[in-house]
């Protein structure tokens, strides 16, 4: 007997109860069933590691400030990304998981910009004309994308065009949204920002920032393709871009690893005189040494 006719033997001594569920389990895919587990994680949410566990089903915000209505600022086909993504689709989304005293996009972040209420499907038309026009990807930002992984998953799972996606992030994930986005993100974008907790948490409001990074790059590593950025800040050369380089070079020494200088003080910047000022020609002289002494090679 074939495992076929096992399987339809099987089948025919079911109830109906059980034959109609055991269909709709058929249907479902595992994208399906990872907007599932979202959906449930929304009602105590811990999307990043804030944890902080509100009801946001229920019209409740955490440290996001966002609820189980996603929004958005803008979306546009950016020419401004790393060379091999552009033109790349970016939707910006409103909310952020950090509070940084130097952010560029402070006003999406702290929801000053209301944004538009997200429709997952008319976002995949959205995405499919903007493939039409030359997108190579679709790139999730913000503010900051953790917060609307449950309309992210949607939205990939409405798609008709057969396109990367790039998740572009600070690396703050929790462990479960990080099994999310495995299988279901091709280009993980990431920003590693600080080498040490003391910096984290005092510029960007996180805490165990170093394990939770870590721990998070290394699992993007061994599922999809990476493209590390770090913004060099001005006074953090060896209390930040050393440690991280040092341990790129280690755990990943292949990587695609973007050095940033276009640091330039936004938003309460000015309340942190060694943060109020722009590189410094000796700054990036030395980040380059760094990087250059710890062998990493493979530089956007």
């Amino acid at each position: 007997m074939s495992f076929v006719q096992g399987l339809d033997r099987y089948f025919a001594v079911l109830s109906n109860d059980q034959k109609a569920r055991y269909l709709i389990a058929k249907e479902k895919s595992l994208l399906d069933r990872k907007i599932e587990i979202a959906d449930d994680i929304l009602q105590s949410c811990h999307f990043c590691e804030r944890h902080c566990g509100v009801n946001r089903q229920a019209k409740e915000v955490g440290y996001c400030g966002i609820n189980a209505i996603s929004r958005y600022a803008s979306e546009f086909l950016h020419h401004g990304e790393e060379p091999e993504l552009v033109p790349s689709h970016t939707i910006f989304f409103v909310g952020c998981t950090f509070a940084c005293v130097y952010c560029q996009n402070w006003d999406i972040a702290n929801r000053f910009v209301t944004g538009t209420p997200l429709l997952p499907e008319r976002m995949a038309e959205t995405i499919t004309m903007r493939n039409y026009q030359g997108a190579k990807n679709v790139n999730f930002v913000g503010g900051e994308p953790t917060p609307h992984l449950h309309s992210i998953l949607r939205i990939m799972n409405a798609c008709n065009v057969n396109t990367p996606m790039v998740w572009n992030s600070n690396m703050y994930c929790s462990s479960d949204t990080m099994d999310l986005l495995r299988g279901v993100i091709d280009v993980y974008l990431a920003d590693f920002r600080y080498g040490n907790d003391g910096c984290a948490e005092k510029y960007s409001n996180v805490k165990d920032y170093w394990s939770i990074t870590t721990r998070n790059f290394m699992s993007a590593w061994q599922d999809a393709e990476v493209i590390l950025r770090h913004l060099v800040l001005p006074n953090h050369l060896e209390c930040c871009t050393k440690p991280i380089v040092n341990w790129v070079a280690y755990h990943m020494p292949n990587i695609r690893f973007n050095l940033m200088f276009q640091y330039t003080p936004h938003y309460k910047a000015h309340q942190y005189p060694e943060l109020n000022r722009s590189l410094r020609y000796d700054e990036r002289t030395r980040a380059l040494e760094i990087v250059r002494d710890a062998g990493l090679k493979n530089l956007v």
